[in-house]
């Protein structure tokens, strides 16, 4: 999932860094299922949601309900204090213990496993820039190695410590390219995105006008590495049609005031302090 927005003449100084100012929700609708495709490509972790028997955070039995966690966990991450990000760790703990292997698990994961979380972060971050550079062009460095820095919530809000997220940006290159080859698609896992590239979770009325649409471009924000694992067909056109659309509608979302283009985000993020106030489950 990514949330980065702005173009590059709007961008702040590091010392005037501002989160916010970088938080867009289209971004966000882009990048989701790409993101997880990625996170889930490493064995452990795609298991570990396969086999998941905590079916209230299930995708593909609760879409909203899982869609809603995942904005309020990136939400929390990145716009959160240290006391929201403290709550919502606790509660991702309690789910989080029920997710581990079994003596039948084809691999072995456990969800508490700081390696797997790091992992997930990084692909976080990674598909956030990504998705960021396609929108708005490419920040200038001082910028992006500000956003880097702070990008690390992205694990230590779950249990990665600060000193395991790669040092710098080189650090963190050099992370992704000896992580990226070690994902696979093996056929259950490629059955399980297959649904959610054709959006087998919601409405078949939606699922018709919408599901060849949403295949398409998360096809094209996947990692040439995953899409010859998925068997997923991109051509130069397709790349080129992709970058104008995003293109597009980063003109659009940058001319928007800061509360509209940080939406869902902010409204997730005022629901988790609302539910936590009251005492209410927040995931």
């Amino acid at each position: 999932m990514t949330i980065l927005s702005r173009s590059r003449s709007q961008r702040s100084e590091p010392a005037q860094f501002d989160i916010r100012d970088y938080i867009d929700g289209s971004a966000a609708f882009y990048g989701a299922t790409a993101n997880v495709i990625m996170q889930l490509s490493l064995a452990p972790v795609g298991y570990g949601v396969a086999e998941s028997t905590v079916h209230s955070g299930s995708i593909m039995e609760h879409p909203v309900k899982r869609t809603r966690t995942t904005l309020t966990y990136l939400s929390v991450a990145l716009m959160g204090t240290d006391a929201d990000r403290a709550a919502y760790r606790t509660a991702i703990n309690g789910a989080h213990r029920h997710v581990h292997s079994t003596a039948d698990s084809p691999v072995q994961y456990n969800a508490f496993d700081k390696n797997l979380q790091l992992w997930v972060a990084a692909c976080l971050y990674w598909g956030s820039i990504d998705v960021m550079d396609r929108l708005y062009g490419p920040v200038d460095d001082a910028t992006a190695d500000t956003f880097y820095d702070y990008a690390h919530y992205l694990g230590t809000t779950l249990q990665v410590p600060r000193e395991m997220w790669p040092a710098d940006r080189a650090a963190f290159d050099a992370y992704w390219s000896e992580h990226l080859p070690l994902t696979s698609v093996d056929p259950t896992i490629k059955a399980y995105f297959d649904d959610l590239l054709d959006l087998r979770m919601v409405n078949p009325l939606l699922r018709l006008l919408f599901a060849r649409f949403h295949r398409w471009f998360t096809t094209g924000l996947l990692p040439q590495h995953l899409r010859d694992e998925l068997g997923l067909c991109w051509t130069p056109a397709d790349e080129r049609t992709l970058n104008r659309l995003m293109r597009t509608t980063g003109t659009v979302t940058g001319r928007m005031p800061r509360l509209l283009r940080n939406f869902p985000f902010n409204a997730t993020l005022a629901d988790m302090r609302r539910r936590h106030r009251r005492g209410k489950p927040l995931i």
